[in-house]
């Protein structure tokens, strides 16, 4: 398109979020969104709204709808280890709400306007959790597989209107919410690393790059896909 785009991306404060954020600040005028005031304000993007995904979103969605987001890229997201009988209700609605329920407001808020133009991207992040199970991250699994549903169903209902819908799958990412994860598990990051083929953890900066693929006209042909970016740990024993 020739036109500038405007992108927004949510949980862009740190990790991932911060990776993919930076990679597009070329790309069109840059939104993002987080909790965190001080962490968004030093990428200095077009503008930023404060939002915590638990709580009421209302300003995020009049936020959306008011910079005409045509590129929404769903990354916050929040990790819980634990049994299921463990589990409580404050933090089952905190990761569902952060995980799926949120990213499905967000869409809802966009597609108008992408279907106006006739143009748009969405990516959501993902989780291999969420495509092959992970015991005692049920909950994660569960909102990272639903995730992958919606793509795949918002793929078909948006493609007349040329706007595609993708998941990015990572494994293990070489971030802080990736390493507090290894301190909640029962697995040293050694044990952790000799179980990925390639023997290492995911950049933040691969799962950027591979967003910035995504959005161009020449991966238009790429929709409703889950793709997985694990440095092969999806592929088997």
């Amino acid at each position: 398109m020739e036109r500038t785009l405007n992108i927004l991306v949510t949980g862009a404060s740190k990790g991932i979020g911060r990776a993919i954020a930076l990679e597009m600040k070329e790309k069109g005028n840059l939104f993002v969104t987080g909790r965190n005031e001080n962490a968004l304000k030093t990428i200095a993007a077009q503008d930023y709204c404060i939002c915590d995904l638990t709580q009421d979103i209302t300003a995020l969605i009049k936020f959306i709808k008011e910079n005409k987001i045509d590129i929404l890229i769903n990354n916050a997201g929040e990790y819980i280890y634990g049994a299921i009988d463990s589990a409580t209700q404050d933090e089952i609605d905190r990761i569902f709400s952060t995980n799926l329920i949120s990213p499905v407001k967000l869409i809802s808020a966009s597609v108008p306007h992408m279907k106006e133009q006739k143009w748009g991207r969405i990516i959501n992040i993902g989780s291999i959790s969420g495509v092959m199970g992970e015991a005692y991250a049920s909950l994660y699994s569960s909102t990272k597989s639903g995730l992958l549903g919606l793509t795949k169903a918002l793929a078909l209902e948006l493609a007349e209107y040329n706007i595609t819908v993708n998941t990015i799958n990572p494994g293990w990412v070489e971030t802080k919410l990736g390493l507090d994860s290894i301190e909640e598990s029962e697995f040293s990051k050694e044990e952790i690393i000799e179980c990925i083929p390639q023997k290492r953890f995911v950049k933040p900066e691969e799962v950027a790059k591979l967003c910035s693929y995504l959005i161009t006209d020449d991966a238009k042909g790429i929709t409703g896909q889950g793709i997985n970016l694990c440095a092969g740990l999806s592929v088997g024993i």
